[in-house]
């Protein structure tokens, strides 16, 4: 834990608190003068949870008001995990931001195809940066975007959100793992989240990362606020239970059909309430 004035105190916890996890703000007592005992945790802002392995809910971090997905061209991502993420962010009421790390290993014609894949989150208002820690191309508008935020930083295992932290913060020890040369995945350097402060304000977690994201204490009709395109045609389908799916006159699929909502968006969110009926 650490204090008001920038201490680190080992604390053990009371009986019967909640777990505590990177970004609460606790009560505290001294029990000796490097040690400590938490007494109290604060109500959370925010909260990023995702299932333990057990499918219960387990929570990442909170209070925090940002959440920067970052995506790599290795190891390869697949839409449907970053719509995950985008959705969680939306429903739990902070901004997301996509960040495409390790774009010096593109040359001029792969990021240009994976800028025109990418527009579509442009379009609905999400800020997509490309990111380079070898050439530090883009690091600068990164470090803008976090600058006054809190800010944690999701994905997949391998695209490089240790060495995000590390160049952004050159003077600390962080460790920096590279891709299994066997399955070409990312290695888990991250175990715990951890929160790091920047020097112009803002603090910034680096989060463990994961083969897989999913959503959690998501009902299926919820899901519909986490996609932000969707939200001038909700309330206009012709059933007022309409789930966007296969049901007639849903004004969601008219706009995808208008070319107003990107059709790749709707089945990613279709896919995710199959899943999500599956799973109950």
């Amino acid at each position: 834990m650490e204090s008001e004035g920038g201490d680190i105190i080992r604390c053990a916890t009371r009986r019967k608190l909640p777990r505590t996890v990177c970004g609460d703000r606790v009560l505290w007592v001294a029990s000796n003068p490097r040690e400590g005992i938490i007494t109290r945790v604060l109500d959370r802002a925010t909260t990023l949870v995702r299932p333990d392995h057990n499918g219960r809910p387990r929570p990442v971090a909170a209070n925090m008001d940002q959440i920067v997905v970052v995506i790599a061209s290795k190891p390869s991502f697949e839409y449907g995990m970053l719509d995950r993420y985008l959705a969680a962010a939306e429903l739990i009421g902070v901004t997301p931001a996509i960040v495409v790390n390790k774009s010096d290993l593109l040359d001029a014609d792969s990021h240009g195809r994976l800028d025109d894949r990418l527009s579509l989150y442009r379009a609905i208002g999400y800020a997509v940066l490309f990111t380079s820690t070898l050439s530090t191309d883009g690091m600068k508008d990164l470090y803008a975007a976090l600058k006054g935020h809190t800010s944690i930083l999701v994905g997949q295992s391998g695209v490089g959100k240790s060495s995000l932290v590390k160049t952004l913060l050159p003077d600390l020890d962080i460790r920096v793992g590279n891709l299994s040369q066997v399955t070409g995945l990312g290695r888990h350097t991250t175990t715990v989240a951890t929160l790091y402060h920047l020097p112009d304000g803002g603090d910034l977690i680096d989060s463990p990362g994961v083969r897989d994201f999913t959503l959690c204490n998501v009902e299926p009709e919820q899901l519909e606020r986490g996609f932000r395109e969707f939200a001038p045609y909700l309330g206009q389908c012709r059933f007022h239970n309409c789930r966007h799916v296969s049901e007639p006159g849903c004004a969601v699929a008219d706009a995808a059909r208008n070319g107003d909502i990107a059709p790749q968006r709707l089945e990613n969110y279709r896919a995710l309430v199959a899943s999500m009926k599956a799973q109950t």
